[in-house]
């Protein structure tokens, strides 16, 4: 059974390399290269400062606050709270899902490169679940009742002695989900490049 499975994964990633080889003919690797550029600027700056916010900030903070209306029409506090981590993760996933129908596989791995911000972002509000120093945003005028989400969660949990541990595992998967992101990005700048010196064509 397991060379079975190992063949159709390896047929899985053929086909798929094969379409993105496919897609990247005669696409333009000028015009991407910058914004690859900035994403491994960004990702720079997360491995160096762990509080570090890009322009995808302001962004990741909305759809977090948003997913705790979102999911605060759910019974109980576990899931309202979670809502905020839930839906600022599932944002770029489901963006990724979208560009890959389309298909746009450059743009998936800059939705890959937004997911790493998201996930370093949850790491070090993970990594405050004790200590809670960090300047925390709350929507709506009133006092929070639980003010700390990843607080709350982990004590929940009988997690709460774990928050470094786990913050450093979140962090980890951060840093290989941005660099594995750019890493695709940049081989298929490299595969439009190649495909236009060989005169393919220019769909943009």
């Amino acid at each position: 059974m397991e060379p079975l499975q190992h063949n159709a994964a390896g047929a899985f990633l053929s086909e798929l390399k094969a379409r993105v080889e496919e897609w990247c003919a005669g696409r333009s690797g000028l015009v991407r290269a910058p914004v690859l550029l900035w994403l491994a600027y960004v990702g720079v700056r997360h491995l160096l400062d762990p509080l570090y916010t890009s322009l995808f900030g302001p962004l990741n903070l909305a759809l977090h606050e948003g997913g705790h209306l979102l999911f605060g029409y759910l019974p109980g506090e576990f899931l309202p709270v979670a809502g905020g981590t839930l839906l600022q993760l599932a944002a770029p996933v489901l963006s990724a899902a979208m560009f890959l129908g389309q298909p746009d596989y450059f743009a998936v791995t800059v939705c890959g490169a937004w997911l790493a911000t998201n996930l370093y972002n949850v790491a070090a509000y993970i990594a405050d679940a004790r200590a809670q120093e960090l300047p925390l945003v709350t929507v709506g005028d009133g006092e929070c009742v639980i003010c700390h989400d990843w607080g709350y969660m982990l004590g929940r949990l009988g997690l709460l002695s774990f928050d470094t541990t786990l913050a450093g595992v979140v962090r980890l998967l951060a840093f290989l989900v941005m660099w594995g992101s750019l890493a695709a990005g940049a081989g298929m700048i490299v595969q439009m490049t190649r495909s236009r010196a060989a005169g393919g064509t220019f769909p943009g």
